[in-house]
């Protein structure tokens, strides 16, 4: 099997069998182009690759500066790549079956404390017509905890705000209920009452909650751009995104003594290995309980 059919292949696999998102199988494919592009010079087909020329690749991607990070995440785009390959084509021999991927230390996510939550949010101008929409992206964001994919695709019909909840399609169109506290829904109230209801909306888009000044759903580019904006109006130094305020709004709830199992239903996560991050404690409060009970302080 040559490699333009076995990606397209596995790009059905993906899409079909494992229900994944477009943007989660581009990524897969994206790793598995460069394993091809590694490849073809060496004349090598899918079935042809062997553990040494794995390891070479790695070798190989390594010359190119990416971090550790990168490089654990093409190889397990491949070994998924090559798991299928054994499921679906009868390859014998699994060539990613004794490669380990580097190894990583935990990277803790940027977090925002409340105070800059607070001054990232009254930093928007009311007084634009976009201002009510960011500001109730926001309390969304910070409130929910959703991915800025989940907040584009937010649905007027999925909203139940009467019993505070809110229906969102998360990764791999897996939907999940969400609890929304009572500041974000004051303000979708205020959005979708008395700004949304006389925007002109464009054919297609009716049911989307945030729409930009054309009447069609927002970007996550667009997301991306109005809180960077709004991080250098206020000065912060700190490097934000859409998803600090997931980050953020796990690692409060986590702090504050919320069960650990009930932030993962919350954030959508597979397995709860990956909410632990979030336990992390800060580094100043470990410092003033030494401060304040250890008899050498």
């Amino acid at each position: 099997m040559d490699w333009k059919t076995a990606i397209n292949d596995f790009k059905n696999y993906l899409q079909l069998e494992r229900a994944m998102s477009i943007n989660t199988v581009d990524a897969y494919l994206n790793d598995l182009t460069k394993l091809q592009q590694f490849a073809d010079p060496r004349s090598l087909s899918p079935a042809e690759i062997t553990s040494k020329d794995l390891q070479e690749f790695l070798a190989w991607i390594n010359g190119f500066g990416l971090s550790a990070y990168s490089q654990a995440r093409i190889l397990s785009g491949i070994k998924t790549f090559y798991l299928f390959m054994s499921l679906e084509h009868g390859l014998l021999e699994n060539p990613t079956a004794l490669i380990e991927a580097p190894r990583l230390g935990r990277k803790m996510p940027d977090v925002l404390n409340i105070k800059e939550i607070d001054r990232l949010i009254d930093a928007i101008d009311l007084s634009m017509p976009e201002g009510m929409r960011n500001k109730t992206m926001l309390e969304v964001l910070y409130g929910c905890g959703l991915r800025v994919s989940e907040l584009v695709g937010l649905k007027v019909s999925n909203l139940f705000l009467d019993v505070e909840f809110i229906k969102v399609e998360g990764k791999g169109s897996k939907e999940r209920l969400v609890p929304i506290g009572t500041q974000a829904i004051k303000h979708l109230c205020i959005y979708l009452n008395e700004v949304r209801v006389h925007q002109k909306i464009k054919s297609g888009y009716e049911d989307f909650v945030f729409l930009n000044r054309r009447g069609a759903s927002l970007t996550r580019v667009m997301v991306f751009i109005i809180i960077r904006d709004l991080a250098n109006k206020i000065g912060l130094k700190k490097k934000i995104s859409p998803h600090t305020f997931r980050h953020s709004f796990a690692t409060h709830l986590v702090e504050g003594g919320a069960d650990l199992r009930a932030v993962q239903e919350m954030l959508g996560h597979e397995s709860i290995t990956t909410t632990e991050i979030y336990t992390h404690v800060d580094r100043d409060y470990l410092q003033s309980v030494i401060t304040q009970y250890h008899p050498r302080s």
